[in-house]
Protein backbone atom coordinates (compact mmCIF):
# COMPACT_ATOMS: atom_id res chain seq x y z
CA UNK A 1 0.00 0.00 0.00
CA UNK A 2 2.99 2.49 1.15
CA UNK A 3 4.22 2.03 -2.47
CA UNK A 4 1.26 2.45 -4.14
CA UNK A 5 0.79 6.07 -2.26
CA UNK A 6 4.25 6.86 -3.31
CA UNK A 7 3.70 5.69 -6.71
CA UNK A 8 0.60 8.27 -7.08
CA UNK A 9 2.74 11.45 -5.29
CA UNK A 10 5.12 11.26 -8.00
CA UNK A 11 2.70 10.93 -10.87
CA UNK A 12 1.00 13.65 -9.17
CA UNK A 13 3.93 15.70 -8.76
CA UNK A 14 5.04 14.67 -12.51
CA UNK A 15 1.31 15.97 -13.41
CA UNK A 16 1.51 19.44 -11.56
CA UNK A 17 5.02 20.10 -12.94
CA UNK A 18 3.60 19.57 -16.53
CA UNK A 19 1.06 21.96 -15.52
CA UNK A 20 3.60 24.96 -15.05
CA UNK A 21 5.32 23.73 -18.51
CA UNK A 22 1.94 24.13 -20.21
CA UNK A 23 1.49 27.76 -18.18
CA UNK A 24 5.11 28.98 -19.20
CA UNK A 25 3.92 28.14 -22.76
CA UNK A 26 0.63 30.13 -22.94
CA UNK A 27 2.44 32.77 -21.74
CA UNK A 28 5.08 32.51 -24.35
CA UNK A 29 2.42 31.75 -27.74
CA UNK A 30 -0.23 34.04 -25.71
CA UNK A 31 1.62 37.31 -24.14
CA UNK A 32 -1.67 38.37 -23.28
CA UNK A 33 -2.56 35.22 -20.86
CA UNK A 34 -3.57 35.98 -17.62
CA UNK A 35 -3.06 32.75 -15.61
CA UNK A 36 -5.33 31.62 -12.84
CA UNK A 37 -4.79 27.84 -11.42
CA UNK A 38 -3.86 24.82 -12.71
CA UNK A 39 -4.02 21.68 -10.31
CA UNK A 40 -3.13 17.84 -11.10
CA UNK A 41 -6.32 15.64 -11.72
CA UNK A 42 -7.33 12.16 -11.66
CA UNK A 43 -5.93 11.43 -14.98
CA UNK A 44 -3.65 14.37 -16.09
CA UNK A 45 -3.97 18.02 -14.90
CA UNK A 46 -5.19 21.44 -16.23
CA UNK A 47 -4.88 25.02 -16.28
CA UNK A 48 -7.56 27.97 -16.20
CA UNK A 49 -6.79 30.92 -18.41
CA UNK A 50 -8.50 34.34 -19.01
CA UNK A 51 -7.78 35.20 -22.56
CA UNK A 52 -9.46 37.23 -25.65
CA UNK A 53 -9.46 34.19 -28.45
CA UNK A 54 -11.00 30.96 -28.00
CA UNK A 55 -8.31 28.19 -28.09
CA UNK A 56 -9.28 26.37 -31.16
CA UNK A 57 -8.36 22.31 -31.58
CA UNK A 58 -6.01 23.15 -34.49
CA UNK A 59 -4.07 24.94 -31.53
CA UNK A 60 -3.31 21.86 -29.49
CA UNK A 61 -0.53 20.48 -31.03
CA UNK A 62 1.34 23.96 -31.36
CA UNK A 63 0.88 24.36 -27.73
CA UNK A 64 2.25 20.75 -27.07
CA UNK A 65 5.08 21.08 -29.03
CA UNK A 66 5.41 24.46 -27.37
CA UNK A 67 5.77 22.53 -24.14
CA UNK A 68 8.11 20.02 -25.55
CA UNK A 69 10.63 22.22 -26.71
CA UNK A 70 10.43 23.78 -22.74
CA UNK A 71 11.17 20.14 -21.40
CA UNK A 72 13.78 19.56 -23.84
CA UNK A 73 16.10 22.81 -22.21
CA UNK A 74 16.24 21.01 -18.83
CA UNK A 75 14.78 24.17 -16.76
CA UNK A 76 14.92 23.68 -12.99
CA UNK A 77 11.80 24.33 -10.87
CA UNK A 78 13.34 26.88 -8.19
CA UNK A 79 11.53 27.58 -4.85
CA UNK A 80 11.35 31.06 -3.72
CA UNK A 81 9.56 32.55 -0.88
CA UNK A 82 8.60 36.23 -0.43
CA UNK A 83 6.07 38.11 1.21
CA UNK A 84 2.86 39.00 0.67
CA UNK A 85 3.55 42.99 -0.61
CA UNK A 86 6.15 41.08 -2.81
CA UNK A 87 3.60 38.97 -4.23
CA UNK A 88 1.63 41.42 -5.48
CA UNK A 89 3.88 43.39 -6.84
CA UNK A 90 5.28 40.67 -8.73
CA UNK A 91 1.34 39.17 -9.91
CA UNK A 92 0.53 42.98 -10.59
CA UNK A 93 -1.97 43.30 -13.07
CA UNK A 94 -3.25 39.66 -12.86
CA UNK A 95 -6.74 40.14 -10.76
CA UNK A 96 -6.79 36.10 -9.99
CA UNK A 97 -3.68 35.67 -8.55
CA UNK A 98 -4.00 39.01 -6.79
CA UNK A 99 -7.30 37.43 -5.60
CA UNK A 100 -5.68 34.35 -4.20
CA UNK A 101 -2.75 36.41 -2.39
CA UNK A 102 -5.10 38.95 -0.88
CA UNK A 103 -7.21 36.44 1.08
CA UNK A 104 -4.42 35.23 3.12
CA UNK A 105 -2.54 36.81 5.97
CA UNK A 106 -0.62 39.78 6.10
CA UNK A 107 2.15 38.30 7.50
CA UNK A 108 2.32 35.70 5.24
CA UNK A 109 5.53 34.01 3.74
CA UNK A 110 3.84 33.06 0.29
CA UNK A 111 6.11 30.45 -2.27
CA UNK A 112 6.39 30.69 -5.69
CA UNK A 113 8.49 28.55 -8.23
CA UNK A 114 10.67 29.47 -11.41
CA UNK A 115 10.75 27.26 -14.66
CA UNK A 116 14.07 27.97 -15.68
CA UNK A 117 15.01 31.54 -15.20
CA UNK A 118 11.84 33.42 -16.77
CA UNK A 119 8.86 32.20 -15.61
CA UNK A 120 7.16 32.22 -11.78
CA UNK A 121 4.26 30.50 -10.68
CA UNK A 122 2.17 30.98 -7.21
CA UNK A 123 2.89 27.33 -5.81
CA UNK A 124 3.05 25.19 -2.53
CA UNK A 125 4.78 22.84 -4.79
CA UNK A 126 6.34 19.83 -5.03
CA UNK A 127 7.49 19.79 -8.16
CA UNK A 128 10.22 17.53 -10.36
CA UNK A 129 13.54 18.81 -10.13
CA UNK A 130 13.72 19.74 -13.78
CA UNK A 131 12.07 18.93 -16.93
CA UNK A 132 14.42 16.93 -18.31
CA UNK A 133 12.49 14.40 -15.48
CA UNK A 134 9.58 14.73 -17.79
CA UNK A 135 10.60 13.79 -20.64
CA UNK A 136 9.48 9.99 -20.75
CA UNK A 137 5.97 10.90 -19.84
CA UNK A 138 2.61 10.29 -21.97
CA UNK A 139 0.79 13.91 -22.17
CA UNK A 140 -2.12 15.27 -24.44
CA UNK A 141 -4.18 18.27 -24.75
CA UNK A 142 -7.48 16.62 -25.02
CA UNK A 143 -10.04 19.26 -24.56
CA UNK A 144 -10.55 22.89 -24.24
CA UNK A 145 -14.13 23.61 -22.04
CA UNK A 146 -15.69 27.05 -20.81
CA UNK A 147 -15.27 26.96 -16.29
CA UNK A 148 -16.26 30.26 -14.21
CA UNK A 149 -13.64 31.39 -12.08
CA UNK A 150 -14.13 29.40 -8.76
CA UNK A 151 -16.91 27.96 -10.30
CA UNK A 152 -19.19 30.41 -9.32
CA UNK A 153 -21.47 30.98 -12.54
CA UNK A 154 -21.45 34.87 -10.99
CA UNK A 155 -17.82 34.94 -12.16
CA UNK A 156 -15.60 34.94 -15.42
CA UNK A 157 -16.08 32.29 -17.78
CA UNK A 158 -12.94 31.32 -18.30
CA UNK A 159 -10.89 28.68 -20.73
CA UNK A 160 -10.16 25.18 -18.90
CA UNK A 161 -7.77 23.66 -21.06
CA UNK A 162 -7.27 19.47 -20.13
CA UNK A 163 -4.39 17.32 -20.43
CA UNK A 164 -3.92 13.88 -20.09
CA UNK A 165 -0.98 12.75 -18.31
CA UNK A 166 0.62 9.41 -17.41
CA UNK A 167 4.35 8.20 -16.49
CA UNK A 168 4.61 6.78 -20.39
CA UNK A 169 3.21 7.40 -23.73
CA UNK A 170 2.39 3.46 -23.83
CA UNK A 171 0.14 4.51 -20.75
CA UNK A 172 -1.28 7.45 -22.42
CA UNK A 173 -1.92 5.13 -25.45
CA UNK A 174 -3.86 2.62 -23.53
CA UNK A 175 -5.87 4.98 -21.67
CA UNK A 176 -6.75 7.35 -24.55
CA UNK A 177 -8.05 4.07 -26.39
CA UNK A 178 -10.29 3.01 -23.03
CA UNK A 179 -11.71 6.84 -23.65
CA UNK A 180 -12.49 6.00 -26.84
CA UNK A 181 -14.30 2.86 -25.83
CA UNK A 182 -16.12 5.17 -23.01
CA UNK A 183 -17.38 7.41 -25.48
CA UNK A 184 -19.25 4.65 -27.44
CA UNK A 185 -20.77 4.18 -24.28
CA UNK A 186 -21.24 7.56 -23.41
CA UNK A 187 -24.89 8.06 -22.45
CA UNK A 188 -25.17 11.31 -23.40
CA UNK A 189 -24.89 10.47 -27.03
CA UNK A 190 -25.54 7.00 -26.76
CA UNK A 191 -29.17 7.67 -25.03
CA UNK A 192 -29.41 10.59 -28.23
CA UNK A 193 -28.59 7.94 -30.67
CA UNK A 194 -31.29 5.60 -29.39
CA UNK A 195 -33.77 7.87 -29.15
CA UNK A 196 -34.38 7.89 -25.37
CA UNK A 197 -33.78 11.42 -24.61
CA UNK A 198 -32.86 15.02 -25.84
CA UNK A 199 -32.28 18.48 -24.65
CA UNK A 200 -33.66 21.72 -26.15
CA UNK A 201 -31.10 24.84 -25.28
CA UNK A 202 -34.44 27.27 -24.80
CA UNK A 203 -35.63 24.59 -22.27
CA UNK A 204 -32.54 25.35 -20.14
CA UNK A 205 -29.80 22.71 -19.11
CA UNK A 206 -30.75 19.85 -16.82
CA UNK A 207 -34.01 19.40 -18.21
CA UNK A 208 -34.19 16.85 -20.07
CA UNK A 209 -37.28 15.96 -22.20
CA UNK A 210 -37.48 11.78 -21.85
CA UNK A 211 -38.38 10.66 -25.14
CA UNK A 212 -40.92 7.22 -25.40
CA UNK A 213 -38.19 4.80 -25.51
CA UNK A 214 -36.41 6.34 -22.27
CA UNK A 215 -39.66 6.97 -20.50
CA UNK A 216 -41.06 3.39 -21.05
CA UNK A 217 -37.96 2.05 -19.65
CA UNK A 218 -38.45 5.01 -16.22
CA UNK A 219 -42.16 3.68 -16.26
CA UNK A 220 -40.73 -0.10 -15.71
CA UNK A 221 -38.24 0.91 -13.18
CA UNK A 222 -41.03 2.82 -11.28
CA UNK A 223 -43.51 0.44 -11.39
CA UNK A 224 -40.79 -2.51 -10.28
CA UNK A 225 -39.52 0.25 -7.68
CA UNK A 226 -42.94 0.84 -6.09
CA UNK A 227 -43.62 -2.87 -5.80
CA UNK A 228 -40.83 -3.92 -4.63
CA UNK A 229 -41.53 -1.64 -2.02
CA UNK A 230 -44.92 -2.37 -0.97
CA UNK A 231 -43.92 -5.95 -0.19
CA UNK A 232 -41.50 -4.62 1.94
CA UNK A 233 -44.35 -2.65 4.73
CA UNK A 234 -43.41 0.88 2.21
CA UNK A 235 -46.62 2.93 2.27
CA UNK A 236 -47.19 5.19 -0.75
CA UNK A 237 -47.10 9.03 -0.54
CA UNK A 238 -48.06 11.85 -2.56
CA UNK A 239 -47.07 15.20 -1.43
CA UNK A 240 -46.87 18.49 -3.31
CA UNK A 241 -44.10 19.98 -5.90
CA UNK A 242 -43.56 23.57 -4.04
CA UNK A 243 -43.89 24.71 -0.24
CA UNK A 244 -44.03 28.10 1.44
CA UNK A 245 -40.77 29.19 2.87
CA UNK A 246 -42.39 28.45 6.42
CA UNK A 247 -41.80 24.63 5.77
CA UNK A 248 -38.14 24.87 4.59
CA UNK A 249 -37.51 26.76 7.50
CA UNK A 250 -38.91 24.22 9.87
CA UNK A 251 -36.74 21.78 8.22
CA UNK A 252 -33.30 24.35 8.11
CA UNK A 253 -33.53 23.59 4.16
CA UNK A 254 -33.91 27.36 4.22
CA UNK A 255 -30.55 28.01 6.19
CA UNK A 256 -28.42 25.46 5.18
CA UNK A 257 -29.59 24.63 1.41
CA UNK A 258 -31.50 27.76 -0.32
CA UNK A 259 -29.05 28.43 -2.46
CA UNK A 260 -29.58 24.86 -4.20
CA UNK A 261 -33.35 25.72 -4.42
CA UNK A 262 -35.40 27.21 -6.80
CA UNK A 263 -37.38 30.05 -4.93
CA UNK A 264 -40.79 31.99 -6.15
CA UNK A 265 -41.16 34.79 -4.77
CA UNK A 266 -39.12 37.98 -3.02
CA UNK A 267 -38.54 37.80 0.53
CA UNK A 268 -38.52 41.27 0.74
CA UNK A 269 -41.54 42.08 -1.20
CA UNK A 270 -44.36 39.03 -1.40
CA UNK A 271 -46.36 38.09 1.73
CA UNK A 272 -45.47 34.45 0.85
CA UNK A 273 -42.39 33.08 -0.95
CA UNK A 274 -42.69 29.32 -2.25
CA UNK A 275 -39.86 27.01 -3.25
CA UNK A 276 -39.90 24.02 -5.46
CA UNK A 277 -38.88 20.95 -3.23
CA UNK A 278 -35.42 19.58 -3.26
CA UNK A 279 -36.14 16.75 -1.28
CA UNK A 280 -39.27 15.21 0.21
CA UNK A 281 -38.69 14.59 4.00
CA UNK A 282 -40.47 17.77 5.09
CA UNK A 283 -43.37 16.70 3.13
CA UNK A 284 -43.59 13.37 4.58
CA UNK A 285 -43.58 14.27 7.94
CA UNK A 286 -46.85 15.71 8.11
CA UNK A 287 -48.23 12.69 7.11
CA UNK A 288 -46.56 11.46 10.01
CA UNK A 289 -47.69 14.40 12.40
CA UNK A 290 -51.61 13.68 11.15
CA UNK A 291 -52.37 11.98 14.38
CA UNK A 292 -51.11 10.74 17.21
CA UNK A 293 -48.47 7.73 17.13
CA UNK A 294 -47.69 5.11 19.56
CA UNK A 295 -44.35 2.77 19.75
CA UNK A 296 -46.36 0.08 18.45
CA UNK A 297 -46.82 2.35 15.11
CA UNK A 298 -43.44 1.68 14.73
CA UNK A 299 -41.43 1.46 12.22
CA UNK A 300 -43.03 3.38 9.75
CA UNK A 301 -42.36 3.70 6.63
CA UNK A 302 -43.28 5.90 3.89
CA UNK A 303 -42.68 5.85 0.12
CA UNK A 304 -42.93 8.17 -2.01
CA UNK A 305 -41.76 8.25 -6.21
CA UNK A 306 -40.67 11.93 -5.76
CA UNK A 307 -39.96 14.87 -8.28
CA UNK A 308 -37.37 17.27 -7.04
CA UNK A 309 -35.92 20.00 -8.43
CA UNK A 310 -32.17 21.64 -7.28
CA UNK A 311 -30.79 24.41 -8.94
CA UNK A 312 -27.25 22.93 -9.68
CA UNK A 313 -24.44 24.98 -11.37
CA UNK A 314 -24.55 25.20 -14.96
CA UNK A 315 -21.19 23.88 -15.39
CA UNK A 316 -22.32 20.70 -13.32
CA UNK A 317 -24.57 19.37 -15.69
CA UNK A 318 -23.80 16.39 -17.38
CA UNK A 319 -26.90 14.61 -19.69
CA UNK A 320 -28.95 12.81 -17.49
CA UNK A 321 -26.43 12.04 -14.67
CA UNK A 322 -26.69 15.23 -13.02
CA UNK A 323 -30.08 17.54 -13.85
CA UNK A 324 -31.91 19.86 -12.09
CA UNK A 325 -34.94 18.31 -11.92
CA UNK A 326 -35.64 14.42 -11.48
CA UNK A 327 -37.44 11.73 -9.62
CA UNK A 328 -36.06 9.72 -7.35
CA UNK A 329 -37.67 6.87 -4.96
CA UNK A 330 -37.57 8.75 -1.89
CA UNK A 331 -38.34 7.36 1.78
CA UNK A 332 -38.57 7.92 5.20
CA UNK A 333 -38.93 5.58 7.91
CA UNK A 334 -40.24 6.82 11.38
CA UNK A 335 -38.68 4.00 14.74
CA UNK A 336 -37.66 3.59 17.89
CA UNK A 337 -33.50 3.35 18.82
CA UNK A 338 -33.88 -0.64 19.15
CA UNK A 339 -35.65 -0.88 15.63
CA UNK A 340 -32.99 0.90 14.11
CA UNK A 341 -30.33 -1.35 13.39
CA UNK A 342 -32.52 -3.84 11.69
CA UNK A 343 -34.89 -1.24 9.71
CA UNK A 344 -31.21 0.16 8.54
CA UNK A 345 -30.17 -3.50 7.48
CA UNK A 346 -33.32 -4.10 5.61
CA UNK A 347 -32.87 -0.52 3.65
CA UNK A 348 -29.50 -2.05 2.43
CA UNK A 349 -30.68 -4.93 1.45
CA UNK A 350 -33.35 -3.43 -0.75
CA UNK A 351 -31.15 -1.18 -2.29
CA UNK A 352 -28.46 -4.19 -2.71
CA UNK A 353 -31.26 -6.32 -4.13
CA UNK A 354 -32.02 -3.05 -6.64
CA UNK A 355 -28.53 -3.11 -7.75
CA UNK A 356 -28.09 -6.56 -8.31
CA UNK A 357 -31.61 -6.78 -10.11
CA UNK A 358 -30.24 -4.15 -12.50
CA UNK A 359 -26.74 -6.16 -12.95
CA UNK A 360 -24.74 -2.72 -11.11
CA UNK A 361 -23.84 -4.42 -7.65
CA UNK A 362 -20.52 -4.89 -8.88
CA UNK A 363 -19.87 -1.78 -9.86
CA UNK A 364 -20.70 0.14 -6.74
CA UNK A 365 -18.73 0.79 -3.83
CA UNK A 366 -19.62 2.69 -0.28
CA UNK A 367 -18.85 5.87 1.43
CA UNK A 368 -19.54 6.81 5.13
CA UNK A 369 -20.53 10.27 4.77
CA UNK A 370 -19.79 12.62 8.03
CA UNK A 371 -19.96 16.04 9.11
CA UNK A 372 -16.72 18.33 9.06
CA UNK A 373 -16.47 19.62 12.67
CA UNK A 374 -14.50 22.62 11.64
CA UNK A 375 -17.25 23.84 9.41
CA UNK A 376 -20.01 23.32 11.71
CA UNK A 377 -22.27 26.63 9.94
CA UNK A 378 -22.70 24.06 6.86
CA UNK A 379 -25.15 21.67 9.82
CA UNK A 380 -27.30 21.83 12.66
CA UNK A 381 -26.93 20.14 15.78
CA UNK A 382 -24.56 20.10 18.37
CA UNK A 383 -21.31 17.86 18.17
CA UNK A 384 -22.66 15.51 20.96
CA UNK A 385 -25.35 14.82 18.77
CA UNK A 386 -22.99 14.22 15.59
CA UNK A 387 -20.60 12.46 17.50
CA UNK A 388 -24.07 9.94 18.64
CA UNK A 389 -25.24 9.89 15.22
CA UNK A 390 -22.02 9.00 13.68
CA UNK A 391 -21.09 6.04 16.54
CA UNK A 392 -24.23 4.57 15.71
CA UNK A 393 -23.97 4.53 12.42
CA UNK A 394 -20.19 3.26 12.58
CA UNK A 395 -21.57 0.74 14.29
CA UNK A 396 -24.47 -0.31 11.88
CA UNK A 397 -22.29 -0.09 8.99
CA UNK A 398 -19.49 -2.54 10.72
CA UNK A 399 -21.82 -4.99 12.31
CA UNK A 400 -23.03 -5.18 8.98
CA UNK A 401 -19.84 -5.73 7.44
CA UNK A 402 -20.27 -2.67 4.91
CA UNK A 403 -16.67 -2.17 2.96
CA UNK A 404 -16.83 1.63 3.40
CA UNK A 405 -14.07 4.79 3.15
CA UNK A 406 -15.18 7.72 4.69
CA UNK A 407 -16.21 11.05 3.13
CA UNK A 408 -15.36 13.98 5.48
CA UNK A 409 -17.54 16.74 5.11
CA UNK A 410 -19.98 15.23 2.60
CA UNK A 411 -23.13 14.03 5.41
CA UNK A 412 -26.28 16.17 4.73
CA UNK A 413 -26.58 19.49 7.21
CA UNK A 414 -28.67 17.13 9.52
CA UNK A 415 -27.30 13.90 9.69
CA UNK A 416 -24.17 10.83 8.58
CA UNK A 417 -25.27 8.95 5.75
CA UNK A 418 -24.00 5.93 3.35
CA UNK A 419 -23.70 6.76 -0.05
CA UNK A 420 -23.42 4.18 -2.87
CA UNK A 421 -21.61 5.21 -5.72
CA UNK A 422 -21.23 4.41 -8.64
CA UNK A 423 -17.99 5.64 -12.10
CA UNK A 424 -19.77 6.35 -15.43
CA UNK A 425 -17.85 5.14 -18.14
CA UNK A 426 -15.45 8.37 -18.22
CA UNK A 427 -14.28 7.24 -14.06
CA UNK A 428 -16.14 10.16 -12.72
CA UNK A 429 -18.05 8.72 -9.23
CA UNK A 430 -21.58 9.83 -8.39
CA UNK A 431 -23.84 9.07 -5.33
CA UNK A 432 -26.76 7.12 -6.75
CA UNK A 433 -28.41 5.68 -3.71
CA UNK A 434 -28.16 7.11 -0.19
CA UNK A 435 -29.63 6.19 3.18
CA UNK A 436 -29.34 8.11 5.85
CA UNK A 437 -29.70 8.34 9.85
CA UNK A 438 -31.20 11.42 11.21
CA UNK A 439 -31.88 12.62 15.21
CA UNK A 440 -32.43 16.14 14.73
CA UNK A 441 -35.28 16.69 12.23
CA UNK A 442 -37.78 14.85 14.67
CA UNK A 443 -37.98 17.33 16.93
CA UNK A 444 -37.61 20.33 15.17
CA UNK A 445 -41.34 19.18 13.47
CA UNK A 446 -42.49 18.25 16.71
CA UNK A 447 -42.45 14.57 16.06
CA UNK A 448 -43.01 12.71 18.63
CA UNK A 449 -44.52 8.80 19.92
CA UNK A 450 -45.64 7.84 23.28
CA UNK A 451 -43.48 4.69 24.39
CA UNK A 452 -44.00 2.01 26.11
CA UNK A 453 -43.36 4.04 29.82
CA UNK A 454 -45.88 6.43 28.78
CA UNK A 455 -43.31 9.34 27.95
CA UNK A 456 -43.32 11.05 24.86
CA UNK A 457 -39.96 10.86 22.98
CA UNK A 458 -39.01 11.35 19.00
CA UNK A 459 -38.37 9.12 16.81
CA UNK A 460 -35.08 8.34 14.53
CA UNK A 461 -35.78 8.71 11.05
CA UNK A 462 -34.27 7.10 8.22
CA UNK A 463 -33.83 9.10 5.01
CA UNK A 464 -33.05 6.26 2.05
CA UNK A 465 -33.82 5.92 -1.51
CA UNK A 466 -33.52 2.60 -2.93
CA UNK A 467 -33.22 2.91 -6.40
CA UNK A 468 -31.50 6.73 -6.38
CA UNK A 469 -32.66 9.06 -9.28
CA UNK A 470 -34.15 7.87 -11.98
CA UNK A 471 -32.61 9.70 -14.38
CA UNK A 472 -29.34 9.25 -13.33
CA UNK A 473 -30.25 4.96 -13.11
CA UNK A 474 -31.11 4.82 -16.62
CA UNK A 475 -27.65 6.76 -17.46
CA UNK A 476 -25.79 4.72 -15.72
CA UNK A 477 -27.75 1.24 -17.28
CA UNK A 478 -27.16 2.92 -21.10
CA UNK A 479 -23.60 2.97 -19.78
CA UNK A 480 -23.58 -0.44 -18.27
CA UNK A 481 -25.26 -2.38 -21.39
CA UNK A 482 -24.06 -0.14 -24.12
CA UNK A 483 -27.85 0.55 -25.01
CA UNK A 484 -28.22 -3.43 -25.27
CA UNK A 485 -30.96 -3.68 -22.07
CA UNK A 486 -31.41 -6.79 -20.07
CA UNK A 487 -34.86 -8.00 -22.12
CA UNK A 488 -37.44 -7.07 -19.25
CA UNK A 489 -36.27 -3.55 -19.48
CA UNK A 490 -36.17 -3.09 -22.73
CA UNK A 491 -38.34 -0.57 -24.16
CA UNK A 492 -39.00 -2.73 -27.52
CA UNK A 493 -38.80 -6.75 -26.75
CA UNK A 494 -39.55 -8.09 -29.62
CA UNK A 495 -39.68 -6.40 -34.02
CA UNK A 496 -41.89 -8.43 -36.31
CA UNK A 497 -40.24 -7.48 -39.85
CA UNK A 498 -41.98 -8.45 -43.13
CA UNK A 499 -39.88 -10.09 -45.77
CA UNK A 500 -42.44 -8.92 -48.36
CA UNK A 501 -45.50 -6.89 -48.21
CA UNK A 502 -47.49 -10.32 -48.81
CA UNK A 503 -46.56 -11.45 -45.68
CA UNK A 504 -48.10 -8.36 -43.31
CA UNK A 505 -51.13 -10.08 -42.93
CA UNK A 506 -49.90 -13.15 -40.73
CA UNK A 507 -47.02 -10.78 -38.74
CA UNK A 508 -49.85 -8.54 -37.69
CA UNK A 509 -50.94 -11.78 -36.70
CA UNK A 510 -47.62 -12.86 -34.99
CA UNK A 511 -47.41 -9.13 -33.35
CA UNK A 512 -51.21 -9.82 -31.75
CA UNK A 513 -50.01 -12.83 -30.02
CA UNK A 514 -46.83 -11.50 -28.51
CA UNK A 515 -49.00 -8.66 -27.49
CA UNK A 516 -51.49 -10.91 -25.72
CA UNK A 517 -48.65 -12.49 -24.24
CA UNK A 518 -47.53 -9.24 -22.32
CA UNK A 519 -44.35 -8.73 -24.44
CA UNK A 520 -43.58 -5.35 -25.86
CA UNK A 521 -43.56 -5.47 -29.55
CA UNK A 522 -43.32 -3.25 -33.04
CA UNK A 523 -43.86 -4.54 -36.38
CA UNK A 524 -41.96 -3.43 -39.59
CA UNK A 525 -44.33 -3.68 -42.53
CA UNK A 526 -42.35 -0.97 -45.18
CA UNK A 527 -41.89 -2.14 -48.38
CA UNK A 528 -37.83 -1.88 -47.70
CA UNK A 529 -35.21 -4.73 -48.74
CA UNK A 530 -34.75 -7.00 -45.23
CA UNK A 531 -30.98 -6.43 -44.81
CA UNK A 532 -32.04 -2.61 -44.75
CA UNK A 533 -34.83 -3.50 -41.91
CA UNK A 534 -32.89 -6.16 -39.93
CA UNK A 535 -29.85 -3.48 -39.81
CA UNK A 536 -32.22 -0.53 -38.59
CA UNK A 537 -33.79 -2.81 -36.08
CA UNK A 538 -30.46 -3.54 -34.63
CA UNK A 539 -28.97 -0.43 -34.73
CA UNK A 540 -31.89 0.66 -32.52
CA UNK A 541 -30.25 -2.21 -30.12
CA UNK A 542 -33.90 -4.38 -29.81
CA UNK A 543 -33.54 -7.41 -28.33
CA UNK A 544 -35.19 -9.80 -30.68
CA UNK A 545 -36.25 -10.12 -34.04
CA UNK A 546 -39.21 -12.33 -35.98
CA UNK A 547 -39.01 -12.28 -39.68
CA UNK A 548 -41.39 -14.01 -41.54
CA UNK A 549 -41.92 -15.14 -45.20
CA UNK A 550 -43.79 -17.40 -47.05
CA UNK A 551 -42.13 -20.10 -45.90
CA UNK A 552 -42.87 -19.08 -41.85
CA UNK A 553 -46.32 -18.66 -43.29
CA UNK A 554 -47.37 -21.43 -44.78
CA UNK A 555 -45.82 -23.59 -41.85
CA UNK A 556 -46.90 -20.84 -39.34
CA UNK A 557 -43.79 -20.81 -37.73
CA UNK A 558 -41.53 -18.07 -37.37
CA UNK A 559 -37.54 -17.16 -37.66
CA UNK A 560 -35.32 -15.19 -35.11
CA UNK A 561 -32.22 -13.42 -34.83
CA UNK A 562 -31.25 -11.82 -31.26
CA UNK A 563 -29.35 -13.12 -27.81
CA UNK A 564 -28.80 -16.43 -28.47
CA UNK A 565 -30.65 -16.88 -32.06
CA UNK A 566 -27.71 -15.81 -34.97
CA UNK A 567 -29.88 -17.13 -37.11
CA UNK A 568 -32.93 -19.56 -36.47
CA UNK A 569 -35.64 -20.47 -38.36
CA UNK A 570 -38.71 -22.79 -38.33
CA UNK A 571 -39.55 -21.89 -34.72
CA UNK A 572 -43.23 -22.56 -33.44
CA UNK A 573 -44.40 -18.90 -31.82
CA UNK A 574 -45.95 -20.69 -28.75
CA UNK A 575 -42.54 -21.74 -27.87
CA UNK A 576 -40.38 -18.47 -28.02
CA UNK A 577 -43.06 -16.97 -25.98
CA UNK A 578 -42.34 -19.24 -23.42
CA UNK A 579 -38.49 -18.09 -23.67
CA UNK A 580 -39.53 -14.78 -23.64
CA UNK A 581 -41.54 -14.98 -20.24
CA UNK A 582 -39.00 -17.10 -18.78
CA UNK A 583 -36.72 -14.23 -19.48
CA UNK A 584 -38.63 -11.78 -18.35
CA UNK A 585 -40.13 -13.12 -14.96
CA UNK A 586 -36.58 -13.63 -13.76
CA UNK A 587 -34.85 -10.20 -15.01
CA UNK A 588 -32.36 -12.49 -16.40
CA UNK A 589 -28.92 -10.60 -17.39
Amino acid sequence: MEIKEQKDLDLEKARHSLAHVLAKALTILYPNTLLTIGPAIEDGFYYDIDLDHSITQEEYQKIEKMMKEIINKNEKFTKKIVSKNEALNLFQGNPYKEEIINELPNDSEISLYYTGDDFFDLCRGPHVENTNNLQNFGFKLHSVNGAYWRGNEKNKMLQRIYFWAFKSKKELADYENMINEARKRDHNKLGRELELFTTVDYIGQGLPILLPRGAKIIQILQRFVEDEEAKRGWQITKTPFMAKSDLYKISGHWDHYKDGMFVLGDENKDKEVFALRPMTCPFQYQAYLNKARSYKDLPLRYNETSTLFRNEASGEMHGLIRVRQFTISEGHLMCTPNQLEDEFRKCLELAIYMLKTLGLYEDASYRFSQWDENDKEKYIGTKEQWDEAQSTMKKILDHLGIPYVIGIGEAAFYGPKLDIQIKNVFGKEDTLITIQIDQMLASKFGMEYTDSDGTKKNPYIIHRTSIGCYERTLAYLIEKYAGAFPLWLSPEQVKVLSLTERNNDYAKEVKVELEKNGIRVEEDLRNEKIGYKIREALSMKIPYLIIVGDEEENNKTISIRGRGFENKSGLKLSDFIERLKNEINTKKI
